[in-house]
């Protein structure tokens, strides 16, 4: 297995890169289609949240793959694969699943502990499975992740000391116009970001509002919160009249601009309003953060202050959170090694087999009138003594390599009994079975 993780996130480049990489759902479908069809990709998943865009894939070739794709990113983001170079982190095998383990987890986050990103990874890796582009090499790496995730926040307390995006940008915005409770809020848009926003500040007391371009969504995202839906064309006076505008639509142009928010000012009496914007690419125009009595908080702030929000996590939460990847990476690696060797005991058996059969019919031609019952014996007793010459062998060769280093017992294996490069038989299913838990989850 080769996995190769290829990506840009919030730590490596700023949010106005970011933001050309926006991506829809068929821009997703597309780019997964596009990179199981270039040279070197056979597999891919493609993970994009609003501060990062991550490629995981299985590649016959670690530079071929590389290549392959960032071409593809360098397309989605409209610029050349050496104007991204800076910006991009490559990781490999090892390495390669370590990190999303890291991804999954929240440690990665912009928010070090949020939840979000795990229930993103699944619906990114439901997306590939329906489009095929996830097979034996990834299947078990995506669904060891989820467990991974779900584990570091159940099991450490990552999960208590980390705050959502949601959470840290709202406390941001209250430093500027005090507590949200009893206080009018307008949330635009109603996908999960959307929903958990509004959750978030109905918890926190607030009057909710929330308003989509599909307004069942908008009705039944309030309907959750006890708010009131309204329509996208009632966004001037919906600005008006709330203290805090969120924002975090898919949409991929301005949703809210200058003079919607210059007119809803009107009027006011020196009330101030918070804006907090979620999305990328951004739907307030920056614009908005010049106009008198406005606070803005966007993405490219709580970018600016990451470091101080990860400081408020107590140290042996986040050691306990990285102990526990590196063991899950350590265990799927020897998962599999000890794999990769049983093709080889396999062929090796198989030899063994036909070397008794080989030995028992010369037998029966040399000594045609040995009686039935005599000849079952010699059979039992031939295979029962080449079973227990080859036990030992063979369980010591699954456990070797499934420990650390980099000798080849399988080859070494293949090179003692001669059995040549070609000869282990593929012992693994084309139909990769998906762990019922893991389908369940994707609608949460």
């Amino acid at each position: 297995m080769s996995v190769l993780a290829v990506g840009i996130s919030h730590r490596t480049a700023p949010v106005s890169l970011l933001e050309q990489f926006a991506m829809g759902p068929d821009d997703r479908v597309k780019a997964l289609h596009e990179l199981v069809g270039s040279d070197h990709v056979t597999e891919a998943l493609v993970l994009a949240t609003c501060n990062r865009i991550e490629v995981f894939a299985e590649v016959e070739k670690f530079h071929g793959g590389v290549t392959d794709v960032s071409r593809v990113l360098a397309r989605q983001a409209g610029a050349t694969v050496e104007e991204l170079s800076p910006y991009v982190t490559v990781h490999y095998e090892d390495q390669a699943v370590a990190h999303l383990f890291t991804v999954a987890s929240g440690l990665d986050s912009m928010v070090v502990g949020e939840t979000q990103v795990l229930g993103q990874l699944r619906a990114a890796y439901a997306l590939a499975r329906e489009e095929g582009t996830v097979g034996r090499a990834l299947h078990p790496v995506a669904q060891r992740a989820l467990r991974v995730g779900k584990r570091v926040h159940t099991e450490t307390g990552i999960d208590r000391a980390g705050a959502s995006l949601v959470s840290v940008a709202l406390d941001r915005a209250e430093q500027s116009i005090g507590g949200l409770e009893g206080r009018p809020v307008l949330v635009v848009g109603a996908g999960s970001m959307g929903a958990l926003a509004a959750a978030t500040l109905a918890r926190r007391g607030a009057a909710v509002v929330v308003s989509s371009r599909t307004e069942a969504h908008a009705a039944r995202v309030a309907e959750a919160v006890g708010g009131r839906a309204a329509d996208l064309a009632d966004l001037p006076a919906e600005i008006a009249t709330a203290d805090l505008l969120l924002t975090c639509t898919g949409a991929t142009g301005l949703v809210v601009g200058t003079d919607v928010v210059a007119e809803a000012m009107t009027g006011r009496d020196g009330r101030p309003l918070a804006v907090v914007d979620l999305a990328l690419p951004r739907d307030v125009d920056p614009g908005v953060a010049a106009l008198p009595g406005v606070h803005v908080v966007d993405l490219a702030l709580l970018q600016a202050e990451r470091g101080s929000a990860a400081g408020a996590l107590a140290a042996d939460d986040v050691a306990a959170a990285h102990a526990l990847v590196e063991a899950e990476t350590a265990l799927l690696r020897a998962e599999r090694q000890a794999a990769e060797v049983a093709p080889t005991v396999s062929a090796l058996r198989s030899q063994a087999a036909e070397v008794v059969d080989a030995e028992l019919l010369r037998l029966s031609t040399r000594l045609p009138d040995l009686d039935a019952r005599a000849r079952a014996e010699i059979a039992r007793t031939v295979r029962r003594v080449v079973d227990k010459l080859l036990h030992e062998p063979t369980v010591r060769v699954k456990e070797l390599a499934a420990s650390s280093g980099d000798t080849d017992y399988a080859g070494a294996l293949r090179a003692l009994f001669g059995l040549g490069i070609d000869t282990p038989v593929e012992v693994l299913s084309d139909a990769v079975r998906v762990d019922p838990d893991l389908r369940a989850g994707e609608a949460s």
